[in-house]
């Protein structure tokens, strides 16, 4: 199982960036899709999950700001980013998993499957 980020970038503070996870070797459709994100000097934070049955989670810190999509067909999974400021700058990871419960969705270590991360930079 592969999971591939991208769309990461140098932006300005108000600008948008559409990050894309990508997943090959197995289907994830019935399984949970989330992005967490690494600041310098910082742990790993939670950012959004999408799932079974379609539910999207967030962080406090991005609800109104981010959104997360997925599209089953495609085995792909999306989070666009609004109004971008310069504390979400980090590298941003896609993960999944097929045997995490909800109520551990914000814990990156129940997640078996990470992809390579994309490097989000938004200037002041």
């Amino acid at each position: 199982v592969q999971l591939q980020a991208s769309g990461g970038g140098l932006v300005q503070a108000g600008d948008s960036l559409r990050l894309s996870c990508a997943v090959s070797g197995r289907t994830f459709s019935n399984g949970v899709m989330a992005w967490f994100r690494q600041a310098p000097g910082k742990e790993r934070e939670f950012v959004s999950a999408i799932w079974r049955n379609g539910a999207i989670y967030y962080a406090d810190f991005v609800k109104g700001r981010f959104t997360a999509s997925r599209d089953k067909a495609k085995n792909t999974m999306f989070l666009q980013m609004n109004s971008l400021k310069p504390e979400d700058t980090a590298v941003y990871y896609c993960a999944a998993s097929t045997s995490i419960i909800l109520s551990s969705i914000r814990e990156g270590v129940q997640y078996a499957n990470w992809g390579q991360g994309t490097q989000v930079t938004v200037s002041s």
